[in-house]
């Protein structure tokens, strides 16, 4: 299925990682898992997942502000918690909680009055559904789990028939129910894409909503890349999105105080836009549903650079190459207008290289001064560089400040050697 044109034009989307683990401050799913609390202590959280502050509609209202096209949000992690009314059930929070209802309508709901992308994800693993252990793959110098894999002959070929069942049970509810724009799966590791029947479940998908977009993890059957708290040096073929935590914690914990600034999320975004990227951003709210400050502090600094520079965000591409431009940049989709990301004060010129349009005209982005420019040296077919007097301070945005540099025609880039 060719891409879904809203997904590489979104540029901005919110991760929400919201479960029982909350309620303790745990490492969502992993904290029994790898022992970092046991797992009879990890669901004791059950009990105090009250969601008595949950309210959507003030979550997407500040996805909105923030220039977010779509968000997503954990229907069920890998402890196997569903945040739904589900009836194919090994855990929910409607009835294993006090929270006592379902959060995943009112967060679809939300989204769509405000006309964002519904994201939800679903997690392939359940470390807490007794059909799950039945069989093995172990990846190599990955010692097996009991909450993961049969112990070598102990392999349970019925009870893996019945999990599958109970998962593409609730797969197809989230379907039926909920119609989400995309589906972003994780767990898949644990088990290869034969094991898992991921055209089946691929089919099964596609057959509820032929234009749900899907995520690396549902392994060929993926529609974009999906790297994980790293920005890549070399842009992954085809689309793609950055997911990456405003802490260093997907869920809640109010220990985890390494707080990245706004500065380094403006660098992080218009790096991945700039490479022709969606940034996901995750923010994990309290048990009882609401937002932390800090993270919201952050999501609207992020937010506000963002709407002072919308040009160069929305209805761009990726931008320049490496080597032509110190920083990132992105390109209109007439390729007519190059977006140039200074992140520090320019002393006396920002240079352009390889560039062989003439310039028509080049202004600060979000105050619109105008820019002097000449070109020097170049020879033949290898154009010369590209000079753009430095803005004023005043000129300056305190994150990032962004040059539109109109050009004569579309994009023309030499990318040579030099003449010999």
């Amino acid at each position: 299925m060719p891409m879904q044109p809203w997904f590489p034009d979104a540029k901005l989307g919110v991760f929400i990682h919201y479960g029982v683990y909350a309620v303790g401050g745990a490492a969502e799913s992993w904290s029994f898992y790898t022992g970092e609390m046991t797992h009879e202590q990890y669901m004791k959280q059950l009990e105090g997942f009250t969601a008595s502050k949950y309210d959507p509609d003030a979550w997407v209202e500040l996805f909105a502000r923030i220039g977010a096209r779509y968000a997503v949000l954990t229907t069920k992690h890998h402890d196997g918690v569903a945040l739904w009314d589900t009836g194919h059930r090994s855990l929910d929070v409607v009835r294993d909680t006090p929270a006592g209802r379902d959060l995943v309508t009112g967060f679809v709901d939300a989204l769509r009055e405000r006309g964002l992308k519904v994201g939800l994800y679903y997690s392939h693993s359940d470390w807490n559904h007794p059909d799950y252990p039945s069989v093995r793959h172990v990846r190599p110098g990955e010692p097996p789990s009991p909450y993961s894999h049969a112990e070598p002959g102990k392999e349970d070929p019925a009870a893996w028939e019945r999990y599958l069942a109970y998962r593409d049970g609730q797969v197809s509810e989230l379907m039926d129910r909920f119609r989400p724009d995309l589906l972003w799966f994780d767990g898949e590791w644990e088990r290869t894409e034969e094991q898992w029947r991921m055209d089946e479940l691929a089919e099964l998908i596609l057959a509820g909503n032929p234009d749900a977009v899907l995520n690396a993890r549902m392994l060929s059957h993926g529609d974009y890349a999906t790297p994980e708290q790293g920005t890549p040096l070399q842009a992954p073929e085809g689309p793609w999105e950055l997911c990456l935590t405003i802490n260093d914690s997907w869920s809640h914990r109010p220990q985890d105080r390494d707080f990245k600034s706004v500065r380094q999320l403006v660098r992080y975004f218009t790096e991945t836009i700039g490479m022709g990227g969606n940034l996901l951003l995750g923010a994990g709210p309290r048990e009882d549903g609401t937002i932390p400050e800090e993270q919201i502090e952050r999501l609207e600094g992020l937010g506000a650079w963002i709407g002072r520079h919308t040009d160069a965000v929305y209805g761009t591409v990726a931008g320049l190459p490496a080597g032509h431009h110190y920083g990132p940049s992105t390109l209109s989709a007439d390729r007519r207008t190059l977006y140039l990301v200074c992140f520090d004060a320019p002393r006396d010129n920002v240079s352009l290289r390889g560039l062989r349009n003439e310039v028509k005209r080049v202004t600060v982005l979000g105050t619109g001064t105008e820019l002097g420019h000449h070109v020097t040296g170049g020879l033949d077919t290898v154009p010369g560089v590209t000079w753009i007097d430095a803005p004023a301070a005043a000129d300056l945005d305190e994150y990032a400040t962004v040059l539109a540099v109109e050009l004569e025609g579309e994009l023309d880039l030499y990318r040579g050697t030099g003449r010999d």
